[in-house]
């Protein structure tokens, strides 16, 4: 029957008892498959982590030169994973770097809110800002 339409004879189901096949051109479908995985992966939307680096002694213009370059990746739609780098005899006044967190959290809190609250990782302070829908 499928050779007199010229189609193919797919196995849907071959556990099925009777075994289920389907009639139909086995090239198009794959062709079909193909183009809606394309279209799929088009509409996608790819989200990126950008990264700012400060230290525990920043000063302000720097701080808002950072936060201003954070915001503009917020704008974008994209994460911002800020890491504040704590050398030496840094890591023995913790509480100053997490002003200076707390401060670039509330420059960008309009354009983004952290996702948990800042963390240590070695000797870094972690916090990503996902920005607001």
């Amino acid at each position: 029957m499928a050779n007199s339409k010229n189609l193919d004879l797919v196995q849907i189901s071959p556990n099925a008892n009777p075994s289920v096949c389907k009639l139909m051109d086995y090239g198009k479908y794959k062709y079909e498959q193909s183009r809606k995985e394309k279209e799929a992966k088009k509409n996608q939307k790819t989200i990126t982590v950008k990264e700012v680096r400060l230290r525990p002694g920043i000063e302000t213009n720097d701080l808002n030169t950072k936060a201003n370059n954070a915001i503009k990746f917020l704008k974008k739609g994209d994460k911002v994973k800020v890491e504040l780098r704590f050398r030496g005899r840094e890591l023995g006044h913790k509480d100053i770097g997490k002003e200076v967190m707390l401060k670039f959290i509330d420059i960008v809190k309009e354009f983004g809110e952290p996702a948990k609250a800042p963390k240590f990782e070695g000797n870094n302070m972690v916090v990503i800002i996902d920005p607001k829908k």
